[in-house]
């Protein structure tokens, strides 16, 4: 087959990790042009999509200045992510920005320690630009819920760029940072990576510390990394990983050879031996007919690379969603319950009592979804009703575990849709429900603690792009990884960029910019 050449452009917001590695190790630019390269790109562009809650200008451009210092024999030179830019979801805490979790309940707080991502990440060298927009407190599918408003597709301003974590999409999507973090509780990086057209996944639960990302569901939260490329996704998910005693739920793990296996993708034949299996069910559940026919696309490219296309049955994706919203509502209640006034966060100017207190600051501090989620979760867990909703919803849980388990004795990963439907319009899915119902593909992931990644895999008649899920058994990142990889140099649907993203951005506004 022909690859296809991702090279043709010497724009730096669409190159590589290790090809903008390679322009530093060259002498073509310093890592503050870099930097400043980055910014300048949010300082012009990121009016038009609202991805960046807050800007960390200053911080960056020191970082770069002690890369720069380091010279050319620099002890840490020599790393793949050493003095690169990227940025972080808005719902890690880092002691050099603000975080908010995009709520008005932390709006300004500054975190006194760094979750153990931005500290491993800032460990490599990589260089933070800016804290991401994102739905509040993780709690939306479309990241119209932030207190600090809406961010939009960089692909169609009118439209939505998935949520919760649709800063970090829409930033990559249109070139202000080269890599991002992101978190999914349900989706909330595949969703929105499908959405704008970039690739993103979501590791093993347990794979990555939780420590320091603000809790919404801790059963089901886990933070990944959003990029163009697979390859890139590979590099900065390895120096994320690994456990933490500080997380109870970070877990020991078998070696996981992350960008080894992006690198044994060779040959015309690369998944020779693969088998990945299609829940057919899944092409026919109401999916719009782009999405429809963009699957049959990424299932035919897989094909041509080797993989054995296998029917499989996924029988209880249908209990998935009530399950899921259990769940992860029960323990939103149990988590946002700190969120008092008292010790930190929003606190209510006038109260009469402490009751009152708790109620004002509540009632003022989160948005409508959050409280709507707390309720149902508080519901589900008062006495008289946890068996009935809660236990049940843990024993559907266990059902949809099992029915992956037993679905891998016969593939190696799964292929599936993402979303059943391209970016919508903003304001579009007004009731909860029907916004609900667009995580049907992604939250049995989360349910069972699977690694799954989001790749692009085409566009719909209307320009917006739409992504393909691949699905891989507990502590497997490294295949699904090599499988976009490989689909990766075939295709060029991950090196599409928006109109926007092609806009000249403004100089940086101090040091100059490339």
């Amino acid at each position: 087959m022909t690859t296809v050449n991702t090279q043709n452009s010497g724009e730096l917001h669409l190159k590589s990790a290790r090809e903008l590695q390679a322009g530093l190790t060259l002498g073509k630019y310093t890592h503050l042009d870099l930097t400043n390269y980055f910014l300048s790109r949010i300082e012009g562009l990121d009016g038009q999509i609202n991805a960046c809650n807050f800007v960390c200008a200053d911080s960056a451009r020191a970082a770069a200045k002690v890369c720069d210092a380091n010279g050319p024999n620099g002890e840490s030179k020599m790393l793949p992510l050493h003095g690169l830019p990227m940025a972080h979801k808005d719902i890690l805490v880092s002691v050099d920005s603000p975080t908010t979790a995009g709520s008005r309940m932390l709006e300004g707080y500054r975190s006194p320690f760094d979750a153990t991502v931005v500290a491993k990440l800032a460990q490599v060298g990589m260089i933070n630009l800016a804290k991401l927009n994102m739905d509040e407190f993780a709690m939306g599918s479309s990241s119209e819920s932030s207190y600090f408003g809406a961010t939009k597709n960089p692909w169609d301003t009118t439209r939505v760029p998935g949520g919760s974590s649709g800063g970090s999409a829409a930033a990559v999507a249109a070139g202000l940072i080269p890599f991002a973090t992101a978190t999914d509780t349900g989706g909330s990086i595949r969703q929105p990576a499908s959405f704008c057209g970039v690739t993103g996944i979501k590791p093993t639960y347990g794979a990555v510390s939780r420590f320091g990302i603000i809790a919404y569901a801790s059963s089901l939260d886990q933070a990944g990394v959003m990029a163009r490329r697979a390859e890139d996704c590979a590099l900065v998910l390895e120096a994320m990983i690994g456990q933490d005693p500080r997380d109870s739920t970070s877990l020991e793990h078998p070696s996981l050879d992350l960008v080894g296996a992006i690198d044994s993708v060779k040959g015309d034949q690369p998944l020779a031996g693969k088998r990945i299996g299609v829940p057919r069910d899944y092409l026919d559940a109401g999916l719009d007919p782009c999405v429809a026919r963009v699957t049959h696309n990424a299932i035919a490219v897989y094909e041509s690379l080797g993989a054995t296309i296998v029917d499989i049955e996924l029988p209880n994706t249908d209990h998935a969603i009530a399950a899921y919203y259990l769940i992860a509502a029960s323990e939103a209640s149990s988590n946002l319950s700190r969120f008092d006034g008292v010790r930190f966060g929003h606190r209510a100017s006038e109260a009469e009592d402490l009751d009152d207190l708790y109620e004002k600051t509540r009632s003022e501090g989160f948005g409508d979804e959050v409280k709507r989620r707390i309720l149902i979760g508080t519901y589900a867990l008062s006495a008289g009703y946890f068996d009935a909703y809660y236990i049940k919803a843990q024993k559907v849980r266990r059902l949809i575990r099992d029915s992956y388990r037993k679905a891998f004795e016969g593939c190696d990963m799964i292929l599936t849709p993402v979303a059943p439907t391209p970016a919508y319009k903003l304001g579009e899915k007004q009731d909860s429900v029907s916004m609900y119902l667009g995580d049907a593909f992604t939250i049995g992931v989360n349910l069972a603690g699977l690694p799954a990644l989001s790749h692009p895999a085409g566009f719909s008649k209307d320009g917006l792009p739409i992504g393909a899920q691949l699905i891989g058994p507990a502590w497997h990142e490294a295949h699904i990884l090599a499988a976009a990889h490989a689909f990766q140099q075939v295709t060029d649907h991950h090196m599409q960029e928006p109109e926007l993203s092609k806009m000249s951005a403004k100089p940086a506004s101090q040091e100059g910019a490339l």
